[in-house]
């Protein structure tokens, strides 16, 4: 395959068409790094991911002896707590993530976007962990920076079922009370929550001294509300219904969602926390941009 075909799996639909997470995740990668001018992911390739060179300070005993064999270089085994960065990604996965207005749901895109993530962290030797979420913690992976354990996160990104309802502000305390050491949180979630109730969670974690970043996944029809004909809306966690004529209420809905993402933005900024709002319809290269450029700030 010509290497720049892969940039074409940024796109969501083409990563959708392939058959597995492993191989989404890899391919998204490999098409974002393709992608830049000059990667921001050094070291990005490197082959032996649980051993870095061996340098001045480092003691022999460490030094692994069958790579030095195959390799003729000398490596020393990377150990947990060497790990550039600790991340605990916290997908949701509540009915209400399930909506897609075409190819792609949301629950879709944040798995996407979980596994690149997963995928890029690891192999720069992070550790990173995964939370399931609906209105509880279902699965909660711990950080690891094995290269091993990409196959862990992957596995349960791969096999999600269909979640309950929304419940972020509990979770964010549980997870906050939960998460010990200091590390990068990644939220990915639609927020169908009370404002009050999500930004009260995230101040929990900045009162612990973690980093933020929000993704805010939105289908591009809840925002436009671009509905022609007599419609009716069903709720899809409360399964509460109401028909109504979209064009009637087409511009109050877009002021009532625009204030409430515009409230999110200024509330996270206020506590130092990157706000990225992310449409299923828009390549993944954009988030993975906003990635790096907080983990370039953290050093």
């Amino acid at each position: 395959m010509d290497p720049i075909d892969k940039r074409k799996y940024l796109e969501p639909e083409m990563v959708a068409r392939l058959s597995n997470m492993s191989l989404r995740a890899r391919l998204v990668v490999e098409g974002y790094i393709i992608g830049q001018h000059k990667s921001p992911f050094h070291g990005f390739s490197v082959e032996f991911a649980e051993h870095r060179a061996y340098g001045p300070g480092d003691e022999i005993r460490h030094v692994d002896w069958k790579l030095y064999g195959k390799t003729d270089r000398y490596f020393v085994k990377q150990y947990e707590e060497e790990t550039n960065l600790r991340a605990y990604i916290l997908l949701d996965t509540s009915r209400s993530m399930e909506y897609k207005s075409s190819k792609i749901s949301k629950l879709d895109y944040g798995n996407y976007l979980s596994a690149a993530l997963a995928y890029l962290m690891i192999n720069k030797q992070d550790g990173v962990g995964l939370t399931l979420f609906d209105n509880q913690i279902q699965k909660f992976i711990p950080p690891r920076s094995k290269p091993s354990h990409i196959n862990t996160i992957l596995t349960h990104l791969d096999t999600i079922g269909s979640g309950k309802d929304t419940d972020v502000g509990i979770v964010l305390h549980e997870m906050a009370e939960r998460i010990k050491k200091r590390g990068l949180v990644i939220l990915i979630s639609d927020l169908f929550d009370e404002t009050e109730n999500i930004i009260k969670g995230l101040k929990h974690f900045r009162h612990n001294k973690q980093e933020i970043i929000v993704f805010h996944i939105m289908d591009r029809k809840e925002l436009d509300f671009n509905f022609t004909n007599r419609t009716k809306f069903k709720d899809m966690e409360t399964d509460e219904q109401i028909t109504t004529e979209p064009w009637k209420i087409r511009k109050i809905y877009q002021q009532s969602i625009q204030s409430y993402q515009d409230e999110l933005r200024l509330r996270c900024r206020e506590q130092k926390i990157d706000y990225v709002p992310l449409f299923t319809d828009q390549n993944l290269d954009l988030a993975l941009n906003e990635f790096l450029k907080k983990r370039q700030r953290l050093g």
